[in-house]
């Protein structure tokens, strides 16, 4: 049962599934809209400049027919006209059909947005196979599809039939008028009727709307399985990814090794921790830790330490408090300024020893840290630390 449900599509599309289908122009699309939109600005562009058309239809037409009797044998002059009256032509209808064009683009940005894809271009053999045509035809989208012809024919016959018939007197009353009025009062009823028939379609848009943009998310469901694949690929493999943070700690602790010869000081457990700290009066506000390692890695930073003549410092509730509230490559915490001034300001009286000699500076020999910041309760009388260098 568990395989079963893997197996089907249960799963709402990711947002990259979608983004997929999108580039192979896959996307909501209703027909219906398209035809609705531009029926109606089509028929309003007739009801608002059809004066206008009918006036330049006719001058057109005049033009035409209007020739000299030489210009009948002369084949030149008749192409010219031809080719002047195409070009009067298209000037006339040229916005007309601009309007028309924009308001099918608008139709389909209105569902699914702007989109170009040159791969909706390409062919697709598979749909010559005639298997799936077959497949095709007998679908619950063929079926809906027929039903919706069938309902959008009878829906505009029934509204053209119910417009003509409570029209009928100025229909027929046409023949008593005189026909330059018939014309025109023809025109006015034939714009009317149109627009009438066209406008009855927002009932089928209406439905066929929602209808689309569920049925293409059906169609982009994922199932369970499909949705783990995807996000295994867009977070990384688990065992790349662990490769690459394998790799990124190498490279964090070389850089950090690399930073021990420069530290001031080195402060010690001295087998459990080890954090390098770094003090530059004029480039830092406060020190900071450099590097810091348990165990293994804290001895390894005193032999570097050791193989720089990097000063090593035993205090161990100090190492302890810096290992477990400093963190790498940032300053020490605020509640820990007093005991590592108290550090420094030993090892900048041991640099000026050993450079001009004097009395040797005293190694402290406690180091105190605040209540709580040492990770391990101390019993009361016991030395909170004691230093050798």
């Amino acid at each position: 049962m568990a395989e079963d449900s893997d197996l089907e599509r249960t799963e709402a599309a990711t947002p990259r599934r979608i983004q997929q289908a999108r580039e192979k122009g896959q996307v909501a699309h209703s027909r219906e809209l398209n035809t609705f939109v531009i029926l109606m600005a089509s028929g309003g562009l007739l009801q608002l400049f059809g004066n206008y058309f009918a006036e330049a239809l006719s001058d057109l037409l005049r033009k035409g027919l209007r020739f000299d009797h030489a210009d009948v044998v002369n084949t030149a002059v008749m192409g010219q006209r031809l080719f002047d009256l195409s070009l009067d032509a298209v000037k006339v209808f040229m916005p007309f059909m601009l309007a028309v064009a924009l308001a099918a683009i608008a139709s389909s940005v209105i569902i699914s947005g702007w989109l170009f894809s040159f791969e909706a271009l390409l062919p697709t053999f598979s749909r010559l196979n005639p298997f799936s045509g077959i497949k095709r035809m007998f679908s619950w989208t063929s079926l809906i599809e027929l039903l919706k012809a069938v309902g959008k024919s009878v829906l505009i016959g029934g509204v053209a039939i119910w417009y003509i018939l409570d029209n009928i007197d100025a229909v027929l009353g046409l023949i008593a008028e005189p026909w330059p009025a018939a014309i025109g009062h023809l025109a006015g009823l034939t714009g009317q009727t149109y627009m009438v028939v066209a406008g009855s379609i927002a009932l089928i848009v209406a439905i066929d709307v929602p209808f689309q943009l569920w049925d293409y998310a059906e169609k982009l469901k994922m199932t369970k399985e499909e949705v783990k694949q995807e996000a295994k690929e867009m977070e990384g493999d688990p065992q790349i990814k662990g490769r690459i943070r394998s790799k990124q700690r190498e490279l964090a602790r070389r850089r950090m090794m690399n930073a021990v010869p420069k530290a001031d000081v080195i402060v010690t457990n001295p087998t459990h921790y080890a954090v390098a700290l770094q003090y530059q009066e004029k480039n830092m506000k406060a020190p900071k830790v450099v590097a810091k390692g348990s165990h293994l890695l804290a001895q390894r930073i005193m032999e570097l330490a050791k193989e720089n003549r990097v000063p090593i410092l035993r205090a161990p509730p100090l190492a302890r408090a810096l290992y477990r509230h400093a963190e790498l490559e940032q300053e020490i915490p605020t509640e820990l300024y007093t005991a590592v001034a108290e550090v420094l300001a030993y090892i900048y009286q041991l640099r000026q020893y050993e450079k001009s000699g004097g009395v040797a500076p005293a190694v402290p020999r406690e180091v105190s840290v605040p209540p709580g910041m040492d990770p391990e309760s101390w019993r009361p009388g016991q030395p909170v630390a004691s230093g050798s260098v």
